[in-house]
């Protein structure tokens, strides 16, 4: 396997498949590279080179105790884009990966970033505060911190069926998927998905929202029970230079289920 050992001594494991100019993938949570399989295999064929990582305590990459907090989730993109020497780079993150991208770009990816694109991410913040009172109430993150700590196995089989909608009428559960995300939770620490809770839930990017001057991508789905649509267009406004494309319908976990829609859009943005 790839891998790169970070200043704390965790691996970090990534995939680095072709040549061109690069795209990095920054998956969300509790989740691994895999889940970008879909736009690993599209943007390889485009000619682009193509590379996604583990974040630490997900997938096989190391199962640090310590360092489960966007802070060193930033830091470890930081040192891996050192390592493989990534410039004029295209990041693109899902969820927590897109709070992952916008903290790397706006602390650490000046001269390397060259544009980025969110989906169905969780900036500005998520959780609910006197600052933030359209946010998502405590009490749901301490319901996903109980089952995640203390009844994984079954939490995260039915976990996916909000995640991509499938509770919806008229919605069929693809069961493929469900046990594609199932078992990439599963390889996961269970320590670092609980801490990891609170990373995605409370950071708050809208500092680093404000300071980026490259162009920002904000794509979301109306119908996103994970994390709300109202955060797209709070993200977007924030942005000096940002686009938003909102999808009727579309669920959370978007690049998956719509996988053709979503990587056409990445694709023009691109090239624009």
């Amino acid at each position: 396997m790839s891998t790169i050992t970070v200043k704390d001594g965790t691996e970090i494991y990534y995939k680095d498949w072709g040549t061109g100019q690069p795209i990095v993938f920054h998956h969300g949570w509790p989740l691994s590279a895999d889940d970008w399989d879909a736009q690993m295999m599209f943007f390889l064929k485009q000619g682009y080179r193509v590379i996604a990582h583990d974040r630490r305590g997900h997938g096989r990459s190391g199962q640090s105790s310590e360092g489960n907090n966007m802070e060193t989730y930033a830091q470890d993109v930081a040192e891996l884009t050192a390592a493989l020497d990534l410039k004029d780079a295209i990041h693109i993150g899902h969820s927590t990966g897109g709070g992952e991208v916008i903290r790397y770009a706006a602390k650490y990816g000046k001269g390397r970033v060259a544009k980025a694109i969110i989906i169905s991410a969780v900036t500005p913040i998520m959780i609910q505060n006197e600052a933030n009172p359209e946010g998502v109430p405590s009490s749901v993150f301490d319901e996903i911190r109980e089952g995640t700590g203390f009844s994984r196995g079954q939490y995260f089989y039915d976990f996916p069926i909000p995640f991509y909608g499938w509770n919806r009428e008229g919605k069929t559960i693809q069961e493929g998927i469900k046990h594609n995300w199932w078992r990439q939770g599963m390889m996961g620490s269970v320590l670092a998905h609980y801490e990891g809770i609170k990373a995605f839930s409370e950071s708050d990017f809208t500092e680093d929202l404000k300071s980026l001057n490259i162009p920002v991508l904000v794509l979301h789905g109306e119908d996103d029970q994970i994390v709300p649509y109202n955060q797209a267009p709070k993200a977007a406004a924030l942005l000096k230079n940002g686009k938003l494309i909102s999808y009727p319908g579309f669920p959370h976990g978007m690049p998956t289920t719509e996988a053709e829609t979503i990587n056409n859009d990445i694709l023009e943005f691109i090239k624009s």
